[in-house]
């Protein structure tokens, strides 16, 4: 039984914002609110794109998905994880998802779909990310924009316990979509 929900919200009442930093890949925006109890509140987000990015989840086959190793600046290591990208100008999900495929991978995939929108720390990001399963996979290699060859690693998605335990994995948003897609597969009634 799920829990009852309660009532919607009233969104508060943005009273001021203001750009208070700026960099070539973000911007700071400090929000001033009026909440509906009457109660103000300065808050401070990240301003993103309003173009959501991809993330790729590639099975090679039924039961293995590929994940890449490549440098997080953020984290300041090697992480594994799933391919992933920003949009292009007038380019789709299903064309981005393919393209970073290619990139990142070198595999295209002849069936590719979308199946939810994730955020990040939505209390101070707007950033969202669109999950795309990919299958059918054929050799296709494009050039990217990565600074150096990236690592690909088969992982079987019935092992997602055992990628938790390592110290090269903790990006949030490829363990939900790691689950997202080995749920599906099971419900797919294939044993993984």
């Amino acid at each position: 039984m799920c829990p009852k929900m309660s009532p919607v919200k009233i969104h508060p009442e943005i009273l001021e914002r203001r750009i208070v930093a700026r960099s070539r890949l973000f911007a700071v925006e400090q929000l001033e609110l009026r909440f509906s109890n009457g109660v103000e509140r300065t808050y401070e987000r990240l301003l993103t794109p309003p173009i959501p990015a991809v993330l790729v989840v590639p099975l090679i086959d039924p039961k293995t998905v590929l994940l890449i190793r490549e440098y997080g600046a953020g984290v300041e290591r090697y992480e594994l994880g799933l391919p992933k990208g920003a949009r292009s100008q007038g380019e789709g999900v299903i064309e981005t998802a393919n393209r970073e495929l290619m990139e990142e991978c070198g595999y295209g995939a002849r069936t590719l779909e979308p199946l939810t929108e994730l955020t990040l720390s939505p209390g101070y990001m707007g950033h969202r990310i669109v999950v795309v399963l990919a299958e059918d996979l054929y050799p296709q290699k494009i050039e990217g924009d990565e600074p150096e060859e990236i690592e690909v690693v088969p992982w079987p998605l019935a092992d997602i316990d055992g990628l938790i335990a390592r110290e090269d994995f903790s990006e949030a948003r490829s363990l939900a979509a790691l689950y997202m897609v080995r749920d599906r597969q099971r419900a797919r009634g294939i044993d993984v």
